[in-house]
Formats: C-alpha cells, sequence, structure tokens
C-alpha cells in the first residue's frame, strides 16, 4: 500500500436482516442494489462498476457479520450534499445521531445516523 492506491478496496456492513437493510440503503441513497449468496452470505452489493477502480462494499448477513453501533466506523458518499440522503434516513426506519456538521473548509461536512440494523454509519459530503 502506498499514497497513490486507495487504503481500503471493499467494505462490508453487517446485517441482521438482509431485505430490511437493504431497503433501508436503496431509501437513503435512491440506489437499485444487487442481492447475492457468496460462501454461505447473504449480500446487497452497493452500486459499482466491476475493475472500474473505485471503492465499493455490500450489506452482508452471515453467523459472522454482527451489527453493532459500536463496530468499525465507515463514511459512506453523501456528495454532493448528505443533507439529501441526511434527510430519508429517519422516514427509512434510522435515527439520526449526529447532524450535518462542518470538518473543515477544504475537507468538507459530516454527519451519522444509526440504521435499522443498528450500525453506526457515517456520511460525508464537500457541501
Amino acid at each position: 500500500m502506498d499514497a497513490k492506491v486507495n487504503v481500503l478496496n471493499w467494505f462490508e456492513i453487517s446485517v441482521a436482516n438482509i431485505m430490511r437493510a437493504r431497503k433501508f440503503y436503496e431509501t437513503v441513497f435512491n440506489i437499485q442494489m444487487e442481492t447475492s449468496e457468496m460462501m454461505g452470505m447473504n449480500m446487497a452489493s452497493f452500486p459499482y462498476e466491476p475493475m472500474g477502480g473505485k471503492l465499493s462494499g455490500a450489506l452482508v448477513q452471515s453467523d459472522m457479520h454482527k451489527p453493532s453501533p459500536d463496530g468499525v466506523k465507515i463514511y459512506l458518499n453523501g456528495n454532493p450534499d448528505l443533507s439529501d440522503a441526511l434527510s430519508r434516513v429517519e422516514a427509512a426506519g434510522g435515527k439520526i445521531t449526529m447532524p450535518k456538521t462542518k470538518i473543515g473548509d477544504d475537507i468538507g461536512h459530516m454527519a451519522f445516523f444509526l440504521d435499522t440494523e443498528g450500525n453506526h454509519v457515517g456520511l460525508h459530503s464537500q457541501n
């Protein structure tokens, strides 16, 4: 790993109910997620272009994936303005735990929410 490559290349958000979690994230981000089953894990993948060099990930339900508000923190892309996605969180069944907050002029803004599975998830956007 060096400064020219993404620090992350994949992420997984642990879920207890794949269909409920899929509906939540599809609603909040206004996207369609593809479902699959791999090695005993139920997955719903965030949109991505294979071999496109962009980071992506999935919601994953399995015996080794346990949702938790105290687990790893990830920041999902809320560009161009995270207020758009954040405005749909509570109607989709989640809870905003940190409203849109300015980090700095050159870094942008952040917010946190609890999803329907109990995960504490961040949002980031430049505006």
